[in-house]
């Protein structure tokens, strides 16, 4: 997909545009402004916020507590006695979903949901061991066997253990769980690091972890064990314990982190150990990891990411085969290493302060992360293929319930990735309705965002400083986008561009208006020619969005369809289709084909779906 990627993430010439110098950023030099501080207002995802805490998280518990065993796990390792059902990595289920539950706390307080979570809390409480340790697997079915295979998640499971603490902690101000976590890895720290035994986690998630928790509490030992871990990678240490054989390249385990240049094996895990790297590297000032990452991002994104921005071709390993092979009936496309693609390229763009990762951000966040719940809220993919014969739904759970509990801790938290701040500028990343207040130069400054995004192209952009602030703007100028206009206060301007934001840089004052407005053509994209799966076909992109075609839309003779290049496109908003979106109709000699926003597909009734369509030169 190379050939896609340099047209999506390479903006063309831009009305009014002059390009500045290149200037090197030094490490961690953007910080974001936190989710708690942004309050969302708009049109597209609001009412999936609000389906979020009527429906989704509901459904989490609903799962967790009645449906599955995941909760009496709990409660029979606090007993020390009675079975333990599922698998062996179920408590992350339940962490995860309780760090959905604290960050819809945390900007929608709800005195029924925070007794639900402390009620939670106490039982992880009580399951956890004198020794710290706390793993319902192993103390139910086999306590003389902790530690001994590193492939059975119990440092998988630990760190969304301490996602879910530190964010509990942060909603709420309540420690008990953050307590229990700091046991937990004081335990682990106990066992293993330098001096003592060697430990490879088989599911990485334990890195990124660690390091919230050396934000929350600033001790220095939990980023420096992080940093340990990722270390011990590469060097011969992996073992299932005489359980099965270790996979080096599944396991991300063939070599030396610093050394990796190529993304191999299962996906979410990759995406995990990259964002500790680049949490470590941030705070480290480490060039070895972000040398690796940068040869690590260009081979997922150009030669092993789908336009949606899923990752993951194989369902054979829930990662990757070779370069470009991109099936799309077969695609696998985990939702969770769609978050993760979001997951890591925030970092990546907050130590460069280059938008090209805000780009892949964006496309994996509306296309293969969206993708992954129902527009009610109740019902979720696991894998998102690219195309489907009408026998591919979402469910309203699963047995490795990784994605519900994923997407449940990632929609409450969007708002994490629109702003960030460096000493010498306010960083607009994403378009979304919304308003916040930051604190920059000891001048608290109120933005407000409004938009129609990603539906329309326009942005007003309101700010206000409680003192007048010289400080630069910059506002990121999507991939996608190939002509834009720029004004400030009514008067059109020409800035600069530097790494594909648009560059601001004035003395501002109460009621400055920055207007932004993008044309939004919609766009044939064609595929690397060595994406063998596409060849002679096209796929359909608007703005941020990818389109696909249902077979509810086009029921005549749907396999046939095909779009040319006297083909012409109109999009027009349905308000009342699929919650209101835009569609594309795409005319080729009378002949007619409805498209509508991947995201949406298998919300009405079953059928034929694809994403590249075949076209007829």
């Amino acid at each position: 997909m190379k050939q896609f990627v340099l047209l999506s993430l390479t903006c063309l010439t831009l009305w009014g545009c002059k390009q500045a110098p290149h200037k090197e950023a030094p490490f961690k030099m953007i910080d974001q402004v936190d989710f708690s501080q942004v309050h969302i207002q708009d049109n597209f995802w609001s009412p999936r916020l609000k389906k979020h805490i009527s429906t989704t998280l509901p459904v989490c518990i609903d799962q967790i507590e009645n449906q599955t065993g995941r909760i009496r796990n709990f409660e029979n390792a606090a007993k020390r006695e009675g079975e333990h059902s599922g698998i062996f990595f179920d408590d992350s289920d339940v962490y995860k979903a309780l760090e959905g539950m604290a960050y819809s706390l945390i900007n929608n307080p709800n005195p029924e949901l925070e007794k639900k979570a402390d009620e939670w809390i106490d039982k992880f409480a009580a399951a956890q061991l004198p020794d710290g340790y706390i793993n319902t697997y192993y103390t139910l079915t086999a306590p003389e066997k902790r530690w001994t295979n590193m492939d059975k998640h119990e440092m998988y499971c630990a760190g969304h253990m301490i996602e879910a603490g530190v964010a509990y902690y942060k909603a709420t101000g309540k420690r008990k769980l953050l307590d229990v976590c700091i046991r937990m890895t004081d335990h682990m720290m106990s066992i293993f690091g330098p001096g003592k035994r060697d430990w490879v986690p088989g599911h990485e998630e334990i890195e990124l972890a660690l390091v919230k928790l050396y934000q929350t509490t600033g001790e220095q030992k939990y980023l420096d064990f992080a940093d340990w871990l990722i270390e011990e990678r590469g060097h011969g240490h992996g073992s299932k314990g005489g359980e099965g054989e270790w996979d080096p390249f599944y396991y991300q385990d063939d070599k030396p982190v610093r050394e990796m240049s190529d993304i191999a094996g299962h996906a979410v895990r990759c995406m995990y150990l990259y964002c500790g790297m680049a949490d470590v590297a941030a705070l480290k000032q480490d060039s070895g990891y972000i040398e690796s990452l940068n040869r690590l991002w260009d081979d997922v994104v150009l030669r092993n990411m789908y336009i949606t921005g899923g990752i993951g071709s194989s369902r054979h390993n829930e990662g990757f085969t070779e370069d470009y092979d991109l099936p799309n009936l077969d695609a696998y496309c985990e939702t969770c290493a769609s978050v993760g693609m979001v997951l890591w390229n925030q970092r990546m763009n907050q130590f460069t302060g280059d938008s090209k990762y805000i780009d892949v951000l964006e496309r994996s966040m509306y296309n293969g992360a969206l993708a992954g719940i129902s527009l009610e809220g109740d019902r979720f993919f696991y894998v998102n293929p690219l195309e489907s014969k009408g026998d591919h739904h979402r469910q309203a759970w699963y047995g490795c319930a990784c994605c519900p509990s994923q997407i449940s801790r990632f929609l409450p938290s969007i708002g994490n990735y629109i702003y960030g701040t460096s000493n010498e500028a306010i960083w607009v990343n994403l378009y979304i309705g919304n308003s916040t207040e930051i604190n920059t130069d000891n001048t608290n400054v109120t933005l407000r965002q409004e938009t129609n995004y990603p539906w329309d192209g326009t942005v007003k952009l309101t700010v206000t400083p409680s003192n007048p602030l010289k400080k630069e703007i910059r506002l990121r100028i999507p991939s996608w986008c190939e002509q834009y206009t720029l004004s400030v206060n009514g008067q059109l301007v020409k800035a600069p561009t530097e790494k594909g934001y648009a560059v601001l840089n004035k003395e501002w004052k109460q009621g400055d208006v920055i207007s932004l407005s993008m044309e939004m053509p919609v766009k044939l994209m064609t595929a690397d020619p060595r994406v063998k799966q596409n060849i002679g076909k096209r796929a359909i992109q608007r703005g941020p969005l990818v389109y696909c075609m249902e077979e509810v839309d086009n029921p005549q003779d749907f396999d046939n369809l095909k779009i040319a290049a006297n083909t012409s496109f109109n999009a027009q908003f349905n308000p009342k289709l699929l919650n209101g979106i835009t569609t594309i109709k795409a005319t080729t000699n009378e002949l007619a084909i409805t498209l509508i926003p991947y995201y949406t597909w298998d919300n009405r009734k079953a059928g034929k779906m694809k994403v590249w369509i075949d076209y007829n030169e």
